[in-house]
């Protein structure tokens, strides 16, 4: 019976998807997570009559019979709107308002992208992330540094005891690509280029097309805890249909087995 396959494939499709929607609430705290939603696609179907073969000399079929094998996971697409700004009084926070992603170079060289801007300082002054990965273009701060300041454009500034004069200790880029979804997460908050991504287009802050910084903000996750929990109980009633279709087939297939 191909109702057995057909309910199989949905309830592995709804394991995805409840997998998908338990990811997100999990990072619900996640400084700059991005929600993602898993999207589906029917199989292929099997051609018992095609629409519009010919069932007479002058007639054909209006619709054909078309049986479906069931369904796939198409993708998990990440919804890269954005997530509420908050305040956090740190100076060495910024957070992205708008498009783009702050440059992170990696223990390897290879540079990875990030929208999480709660950065701290190294022991040398550098300004790096949480797990200590330098911020580029590399930015250090002097040491008897009194104010540090990050404009909306990026440009950093700090004033040095003694001096009367901010001094500018460089320029924040931010990084944009044609497709965002097509980004490989990496973990630790990290996204890496791919191929369905595209290259990065680097600029200032507040170009266009490119968001603004926010100095002692981080922006939060954009997860709506209620929908998340709406979207997880009709995943779990969909797993419970199919589950219900591969039950009933299984009677169905006792009765055969029972006919003498």
């Amino acid at each position: 019976m191909r109702s057995l396959t057909i309910a199989g494939s949905g309830m592995l499709a709804q394991q995805t998807n409840v997998d998908v929607i338990s990811n997100n609430i999990a990072n619900m705290n996640t400084t700059a997570f991005k929600r993602q939603r898993a999207e589906f696609q029917d199989l292929l179907y099997e051609q018992v009559q095609r629409p519009g073969a010919a069932t007479s000399t002058d007639n054909r079929s209006p619709s054909g019979i078309q049986i479906g094998a069931g369904v796939k996971t198409g993708g998990v697409y990440r919804i890269n709107e954005q997530g509420a700004l908050t305040q956090t009084d740190d100076p060495y926070n910024v957070a992205i308002q708008g498009k783009g992603y702050f440059q992170i170079t990696m223990p390897d060289g290879t540079t990875a992208y990030t929208r999480d801007g709660s950065f701290g300082l190294s022991d040398q002054g550098e300004l790096v992330t949480q797990d200590g990965y330098p911020v580029q273009p590399g930015i250090t701060v002097p040491q008897g540094t009194t104010d540090f300041t990050i404009s909306k454009t990026g440009q950093v500034e700090a004033m040095v005891a003694g001096n009367t004069q901010p001094q500018v200790l460089g320029q924040l880029e931010i990084a944009n690509f044609m497709n965002e979804a097509g980004l490989e997460a990496k973990g630790g908050n990290l996204f890496l280029e791919t191929a369905a991504s595209g290259q990065p287009n680097v600029a200032a802050p507040g170009e266009p097309g490119f968001g603004v910084l926010n100095q002692k903000f981080v922006e939060a996750s954009n997860v709506n805890p209620v929908a998340e929990i709406t979207a997880l109980i009709t995943a779990q009633r969909a797993y419970e249909m199919n589950s219900r279709v591969v039950k009933t087939a299984d009677e169905m297939l006792a009765t055969t087995s029972q006919l003498r």
